[in-house]
């Protein structure tokens, strides 16, 4: 008998259709695992659950936990932890212990936001950013905060768990639970709050207990005294160097570095000494974080700035022989080193304010978010002021200019007197301050006379008649260039005719001084004595303007003039 072979597709179909049936019962079963954490059992040996504990949402579940704990009742509020992982013969006397643990680490260190913490049984964030990925989506862990320990930072974390047979419950996550040692040693109450009675600390007013309304404001007295007595002792340490300037920065640092001192005394106080509950660490930590980090941003530019006074007052203007090219540049890398330390201490400072106050992790995803917005905004906003931090620091690396450079400067000789973020100081020759934003200054042409070597040619022009003898003005300008204390000899004086027209002949004379304060004297004086020379030996040389008679042949009249070419 032949048998017939079925088709091929009529298997295919019934295979799609068993797939079919059975793929929204695994949906529905991977959708429930994304809302809690399944567990065979949950706290077995703590026996039954009292009525009172709610653990269908966090905030019912936290609520439970603080009542249980401060009507001193850890076995109920041991229910709120997850003790799987201790054996269940040894969870009731280990559930109290570590309950009541973790109801002084919360405490002292918790500062619980209500309005943030979710009343509903799947913990959905219903408020938030579009671009948070957490809106509108069940949850089933929520960090509550992270702590430091002395290697590592530690999540208070709850979690939803479902045992097989039960309901799901929000409870303290495993990982808290097996911390919750390490952190009550490192969190627990101070050795003072250990000695006092139990009327002292008891929960009073704000939350706050007794004893701290004492202590708080004796710590910071404690820690204001430090302040003054760290700022005597550096004052006297910093006498005692043999460097100057070693000195001088010391001495300007010792205020800010006695505030960091003291401010980590008193946090010290604070957070391990005598352990202040969570409502006064709260406010303390984020403002002892910030200003332990402004304070060691201000003892480094503070040290900085007061070297830059000391060379800006003692040795600008002083420096433009060709000899200190070396030291101006030297200035310049000075004023360039304050600016990275600037931003190295600021970029410090905030990175150590976000770290020790754990903001990264609520800040990130919505710095991400923002991060192109807040890229437009900042280029437009700051445009102006970005564009000068950047071409001073421009200046910085090249060094078209220095600390102690004389420049000609759109009409002004001046020093650069100092270079700052946004705006370079000039010193003009007659003691006008010129403050000159750095990219304006960078993108016009200015003269540099110490860019090479600070030696400079001075020049200036006689306008004399036709019959002035050349030869003899040469002579009498060598022989007062040869006698002037600034004329270098390496560069010798020259008397040349550049140019001459129908009043007269252009005499041109030189001479090289060793710096521009010197050259601009010197080419002042042998211009006196040149006028004086001609004056009293040669006065028919002034140029002369000339009448013609056609009739007669006569030619008649007088003038003179001075021009000086060289500035």
């Amino acid at each position: 008998m032949r048998l017939r072979k079925r088709p091929r597709s009529s298997f295919l179909f019934v295979a799609i259709a068993i797939i079919a049936c059975f793929a929204p019962l695994s949906d529905g079963h991977a959708q429930e695992m994304e809302n809690w954490f399944q567990v065979d059992v949950l706290n077995t040996g703590l026996g039954e659950m009292p009525a009172e504990v709610d653990r269908s949402t966090p905030q019912g579940a936290m609520e439970s936990f603080l009542n249980a704990t401060r009507a001193d009742n850890p076995l109920v509020a041991a229910h709120l932890l997850d003790l799987s992982d201790i054996p269940e013969t040894e969870q009731a006397e280990a559930g109290r212990d570590l309950a009541e643990k973790l109801g002084k680490i919360i405490e002292r260190r918790l500062w619980i936001s209500w309005n943030e913490l979710p009343d509903r049984p799947d913990a959905m964030q219903e408020n938030g950013s579009t671009n948070s990925a957490g809106v509108g989506r069940p949850r089933r862990s929520l960090q509550l905060e992270i702590l430091d320990l002395d290697d590592r930072p530690v999540a208070i974390r709850m979690n939803r768990v479902k045992p097989v047979t039960g309901d799901a419950a929000w409870v303290f996550s495993r990982q808290t639970v097996a911390n919750i040692d390490a952190l009550y040693e490192h969190y627990g109450p101070g050795w003072l709050e250990r000695q006092l009675p139990d009327s002292w600390r008891r929960q009073a007013l704000w939350s706050l207990k007794p004893w701290e309304f004492v202590a708080l404001p004796v710590a910071i007295v404690i820690s204001l005294s430090a302040f003054f007595l760290f700022r005597w002792g550096l004052g006297l340490l910093a006498g005692r160097l043999k460097w100057e300037n070693g000195k001088i920065a010391a001495q300007a640092a010792r205020t800010p570095l006695a505030l960091f001192f003291s401010v980590f005394l008193l946090d010290y106080i604070a957070s391990r000494a005598l352990a202040f509950s969570a409502p006064i660490m709260a406010v303390l930590t984020p403002i002892l974080t910030i200003a332990m980090a402004i304070a060691i941003t201000l003892a480094a530019l503070r040290s900085i700035d007061s070297i830059l006074n000391v060379v800006t007052h003692r040795y600008v203007g002083k420096i433009d022989d060709e000899q200190s090219a070396q030291e101006r540049s030297f200035y310049t890398s000075i004023y360039a080193l304050r600016r990275v330390v600037l931003l190295v201490a600021f970029a410090f400072g905030a990175g150590l304010v976000l770290t020790q106050l754990h903001l990264f992790h609520s800040l990130g995803i919505s710095l991400l978010a923002s991060a192109g917005v807040l890229t437009v905004i900042l280029g437009i906003a700051g445009q102006s002021v970005l564009g000068n931090i950047l071409a001073s620091l421009q200046i910085a690396i090249a060094k078209p200019i220095r600390i102690g450079d004389s420049v000609y400067y759109e009409g002004d000789w001046a020093y650069v007197e100092a270079i700052f973020y946004t705006f370079v100081r000039l010193r003009t020759w007659d003691d006008r301050r010129l403050i000159v934003p750095v990219r304006y200054f960078i993108s016009n042409p200015f003269e540099n006379w110490s860019v090479q070597d600070s030696k400079m040619t001075r020049t200036f022009t006689l306008l004399l008649d036709h019959s002035a003898n050349v030869e003899a003005l040469r002579k009498a300008y060598l022989e007062f260039a040869s006698e002037d204390e600034d004329v270098m000899e390496s560069a010798e004086p020259k008397v040349l005719v550049d140019d001459h027209d129908q009043n007269g002949q252009h005499v041109r004379f030189y001479a090289t001084a060793g710096d521009p304060t010197a050259a601009w004297q010197m080419h002042a004086r042998l211009r006196e004595k040149m006028l004086r020379w001609v004056e009293e030996n040669h006065p028919q040389w002034w140029p002369r303007e000339r009448i013609v008679d056609v009739g007669k042949g006569n030619v008649a009249a007088t003038a003179g003039g001075v021009d000086d070419a060289g500035g």
